[in-house]
């Protein structure tokens, strides 16, 4: 390993990471592991790049220096961000899985039971069909989580990286709320968000952001399509902000309108469902019991609205096409996973069809602490009401009299 100071986290954290790594690799009994998940690479070496589509794998030996598969473009970031001493790099005219096979023959692995992650998106079974195939003097067992089972808990250098995280997903939303108006289209408010979220110190994040009005508010994961935000409408808005991959997300909701008494209920319920969970997660507690808190609040609505989904999941680092951790942790029935100090969640208590067709959300981003939890947010959670933007319900009279409200008619 080839230590730096100008990575994400302090060296003795990625040294950390390897050993406890290495320390499930025996009780395992691997030799080694291919790492092959764009998250996993970035967590134990500081290694990132867009072009993950492309091969490319960490191999761990048990002992021994650890080396990297890469196509020739991408090794620059082995040496401009990583710990990496050795790479093998493949030109584009060449054969990914042939270069890994070929290195862990090179480096005596081609006899070992060798770990890779199966469940990984970025080992297709094309290649796994090949490497089983050109393997054959070793055994390739599933080690996929080996990696994830150190990411769930964030050390406390993750918790602050992902506050600057948090500081740019508040900087998107409240720029995003403050564009919400009649006539503006969904695409200028995202791009306010955008905007905000990079000045904000803010990187790309895995998914830009949800900005959804009116009826559209009901299509689940739309974002902007160029719709115009109509009088009265309502905007729902999804923000995940991202710092050196780590992430935050935060849900909230802009009426162009007073605050009618389904949506003030509905408010209301999100508020509580947050509340409460919050104020029951510790360690010990189970995720199947933090969901349940959650469902049992939103299911009791009285406006016609759903919880579709889980209730939360776990977040961290993450690249496209999803913010989440959630495969590796959610908040779900029947789950047992029992919450432990440093994991992180974005809590997600949102309701779809308030009214019959309005999806509205208030979610918070937390992190597990010894004695109950915290957010990463300081934004105030309530509906933003834009009453000056309402469409006119009422007539005015021949002589331009004041509009009656037909809604304080006897």
């Amino acid at each position: 390993m080839k230590q730096r100071d100008d990575m994400t986290f302090p060296f003795e954290e990625y040294q950390r990471r390897l050993d406890e790594l290495r320390g499930r690799m025996a009780d395992r009994l691997l030799d080694a592991v291919v790492i092959t998940d764009p998250e996993n690479l970035m967590y134990l070496t500081d290694y990132q790049t867009s072009g993950y589509s492309f091969f490319q794998a960490l191999v761990v030996p048990l002992e021994g220096e650890p080396f990297m598969i890469t196509r020739a473009m991408e090794e620059s970031n082995v040496y401009a961000r990583t710990w990496v001493e050795m790479t093998r790099p493949y030109p584009d005219t060449g054969d990914a899985i042939q270069s890994l096979v070929q290195s862990l023959r090179e480096f005596g692995l081609h006899t070992k039971d060798v770990g890779y992650e199966r469940n990984s998106y970025y080992f297709p079974a094309y290649h796994q069909d090949y490497i089983h195939t050109a393997f054959t003097e070793g055994r390739l067992l599933d080690c996929f989580g080996i990696v994830e089972e150190g990411r769930l808990c964030k050390s406390e250098v993750e918790i602050e990286i992902m506050g600057k995280a948090a500081a740019a997903t508040e900087a998107g939303m409240s720029a995003g709320i403050e564009a919400c108006a009649a006539g503006v289209s969904e695409n200028e408010i995202a791009a306010e968000i955008s905007a905000a979220m990079f000045r904000a110190g803010g990187e790309f994040p895995a998914v830009m952001p949800y900005v959804t009005s009116g009826p559209r508010s009901m299509i689940g994961h739309a974002t902007w399509e160029g719709r115009v935000v109509q009088p009265g409408e309502h905007v729902f808005l999804e923000v995940g902000g991202c710092f050196r991959r780590y992430h935050t997300a935060m849900m909230r909701t802009v009426l162009l309108d007073e605050l009618s008494p389904s949506m003030h209920a509905a408010q209301e319920r999100m508020k509580l469902a947050l509340a409460e969970v919050k104020a029951a997660m510790r360690p010990g507690l189970t995720v199947s019991d933090a969901d349940n808190i959650v469902r049992s609040i939103i299911t009791d609505n009285g406006v016609g609205a759903r919880l579709v989904t889980r209730s939360g999941y776990s977040i961290g680092i993450a690249f496209p096409p999803s913010w989440d951790e959630g495969y590796i942790a959610s908040l779900n029935q029947g789950n047992p996973t029992i919450l432990r100090e440093g994991m992180t969640f974005h809590i997600i208590p949102w309701m779809w069809g308030v009214d019959g067709d309005k999806t509205v959300g208030i979610s918070d981003t937390v992190h597990v602490t010894a004695r109950g939890c915290e957010s990463f947010f300081t934004m105030g959670e309530d509906f933003t009401c834009k009453p000056e933007h309402a469409a006119s319900r009422a007539s005015t009279d021949v002589d331009g009299a004041t509009p009656i409200r037909p809604d304080v008619v006897a």
